[in-house]
């Protein structure tokens, strides 16, 4: 077979490679961009569901006013986190006669509220290298920032009484889904915000999970359903269509049931005391670790990307680990 001839094409066709620069000699360096340009890029390009993270980074671009990205150093990050530490909350209230914004100062930010921001901070930062606006060489100076020991947690689950009290008002509920949600919030560990956005698409009846298309942590995973989960969601029937949500308000199957007063009701009802609607996750774990999960199985129902976040139910698991070690171990003297 003999070869094809060369064709020859001339440097105005179309085929032929139009060779530009990289970048014209006279471009500004993306490496000395400025910080607060730095997060207009971040915030255009943040694909996440984070609610609060355009806030914090609006407040580091301010800390930040007139840096250079690339010069931001570990000094400087953690005076602004311990300035951060130092100054209260504000809840904004409304407005005066003269139209100025009106703020309420509470208490001052948790630590995992400062371990947040500097999480955040970080994200912005990596976003930049990843992007090659940084000098070569360049590393996260937050990383040369230790974190805040996080020694607030809260850790409120039910008991074996409260739970079936709780499940009971549940079931008499005017809303006749709040059994389904707690059920589902204590068997599975997910968050409300995650229930109130399944739709039915994203239920398998055959291999027993729900999809959660995308989590706090901007990552999607399974949850596995129990019988009583499936049993309870056939008794509703089939949807108007597949994508609606499974605890859709009534008569809009795409907007999700505000439940604040169904479930203050059914915990004020149940003779709840000190107990949120987030405590059903620790819930959740509570009862794993109590019966021989490790905190490696806990951290992957609840999604946990960091298990320094799981380890505050490290002291539920004594028993359990009691328990192995002397089945494994107890013969041996």
């Amino acid at each position: 077979m003999s070869a094809k001839p060369l064709k020859i094409v001339g440097a105005s066709s179309r085929t032929a490679y139009e060779i530009a620069p990289v970048r014209a000699i006279n471009a500004p360096d993306r490496r000395r961009i400025v910080f607060p340009e730095l997060t207009e890029a971040y915030e255009a390009a943040y694909q996440g569901r984070d609610p609060s993270r355009a806030q914090i980074v609006r407040r580091w671009a301010q800390y930040f006013d007139g840096w250079i990205t690339s010069e931001i150093d570990a000094d400087a990050v953690a005076d602004a986190l311990e300035h951060w530490a130092a100054t209260p909350v504000r809840r904004f209230v409304g407005k005066d006669e003269s139209g100025a914004m009106l703020y309420r100062e509470l208490d001052l930010p948790k630590p995992g509220s400062i371990n947040k921001a500097k999480a955040v901070l970080s994200a912005v930062l990596t976003f930049a290298k990843n992007r090659r606006m940084m000098p070569k060489g360049w590393t996260n100076p937050c990383r040369d920032v230790p974190g805040l020991t996080m020694n607030n947690e809260r850790v409120r689950f039910l008991d074996d009484g409260e739970r079936k009290r709780l499940l009971a008002v549940c079931r008499l509920s005017t809303w006749n889904r709040l059994y389904l949600l707690v059920l589902m919030a204590i068997t599975t560990g997910a968050r409300k915000s995650e229930l109130l956005r399944l739709r039915y698409a994203d239920i398998d009846m055959e291999r027993a999970t729900a999809y959660v298309r995308l989590s706090k942590n901007d990552e999607p995973r399974m949850l596995p359903l129990t019988p009583a989960v499936l049993e309870e969601i056939r008794r509703f029937g089939k949807p108007k269509h597949r994508d609606a949500l499974l605890f859709a308000r009534v008569g809009d199957p795409d907007r999700p049931f505000t439940i604040n007063r169904a479930w203050s009701t059914a915990v004020h009802d149940a003779n709840l005391t000190d107990f949120k609607f987030h405590d059903l996750r620790h819930t959740c774990a509570s009862y794993l670790a109590q019966n021989g999960a490790s905190l490696l199985d806990v951290a992957a129902t609840l999604g946990h990307k960091q298990l320094d976040v799981t380890r505050r139910y490290s002291h539920l698991t004594i028993d359990s680990k009691r328990a192995i070690v002397n089945r494994v171990m107890g013969e041996i003297a």
